[in-house]
């Protein structure tokens, strides 16, 4: 009788437990589902009110294409070009700067000023149209930033700096390479514009010092590292030479160790010492063949400009998808004010 009690209990107990958990299971599933009756009926309404509203919404798309196509055909063509650079020595400033004081002047219209600064005649500096500049975004240039700031500070200041509030702090101009693209209604007049913007930074008094002053360091470097690595030269054909007279002696009868296991160590540490010295020196090359210029240019403009073409280009598509998202914009306002006057009711 005492033992089938407790069974009993544990029993109830587990049906207990059963019941709970196959409420909860019930519960989740049901949130889940209204879930998706929520998403569904938002897509019902959104097709309801268009489908209400197709006739309003289609006469202003069809107002804005029309638009758009007037504007295209009285308009000319557009060309476009870009060139990629890679500033040195936290040049990226000065170069935002210049490209955007270029485009202000195109919209100021400034054509004399435009002349003046890129030596072109008056129509050809009229059709320039604008000037942009952005970064080739690119998550290595982050982690390799990463990298050499931690190569740099000190360990308690790494801890305190995580790579997330790093990353936060990376800004466009952080970046290493950098696209300009100019566009105007020649497209002949692209190939006289990169040397002025380039000379426009290389030509700062302060880069020009920075950038003599490192290759100077530079050079300077890869000569000690070079005499360093004729030394450990000198030194192992010294070590070859000790090798081999003692083989000569042990060849004799003599069995004398000089050194043994410690000449042995010693020609290693040579070696691992000539092979870091050989990586300094192919790094220190990278560096020169990097900053040798303020500016290293990737690629230049294109002589002739390709034409702006494209769906998301064009007039007559985009004032059709503008007229088209305005109209639904006035109708839900419409819909707003009549819900608010029926409320204050």
């Amino acid at each position: 009788m005492s033992t089938n009690q407790p069974n009993n209990e544990e029993e109830v107990d587990l049906g207990s437990l059963f019941v709970i958990i196959g409420k909860g299971f019930s519960k989740f599933f049901n949130f889940i589902g209204s879930i998706f009756k929520g998403v569904f009926h938002f897509l019902i309404t959104i097709l309801l009110f268009i489908k209400k509203n197709i006739i309003k919404i289609g006469i202003a798309a069809i107002i804005g294409f029309a638009s758009g196509v007037f504007i295209q055909v009285k308009s000319s063509d557009k060309y476009e070009s870009e060139m990629l650079v890679k500033p040195n020595f936290e040049s990226a400033n000065q170069l935002y700067n210049n490209i955007n004081y270029y485009n202000d002047l195109v919209k100021q219209k400034d054509t004399s000023g435009i002349q003046n600064t890129f030596k072109l005649s008056k129509p050809e500096a009229a059709s320039l149209r604008k000037f942009t500049i952005e970064p080739i975004v690119n998550e290595n240039d982050i982690i390799n930033s990463y990298n050499d700031f931690i190569l740099e500070v000190d360990t308690t200041t790494v801890k305190s700096y995580t790579f997330d509030e790093f990353k936060a702090s990376f800004k466009d101009l952080d970046y290493k390479i950098h696209k300009i693209k100019v566009v105007a209604k020649k497209n002949n007049v692209f190939s006289k514009l990169d040397e002025v913007i380039i000379s426009s930074v290389i030509n700062n008094k302060y880069f020009k010092r920075v950038k003599v002053l490192t290759n100077e360091d530079l050079n300077r470097t890869d000569s000690i590292y070079r005499q360093n690595l004729a030394q450990l030269d000198s030194l192992r054909k010294v070590y070859m030479q000790v090798m081999i007279a003692e083989a000569k002696k042990q060849s004799t009868g003599t069995s004398i160790d000089l050194g043994g296991e410690k000449r042995t160590t010693k020609e290693l540490e040579l070696f691992e010492s000539n092979r870091k010295i050989n990586l300094l020196l192919k790094e220190i090359a990278e560096d020169k063949s990097e900053k040798y210029e303020v500016i290293n240019v990737i690629s230049n403009f294109q002589p002739i400009g390709s034409e702006i073409k494209g769906v998301t280009k064009n007039k007559a598509f985009q004032l059709a998808l503008l007229g088209s998202i305005g109209m639904i914009f006035i109708l839900l306002l419409l819909k707003l004010n009549s819900y608010l006057n029926n409320y204050t009711k």
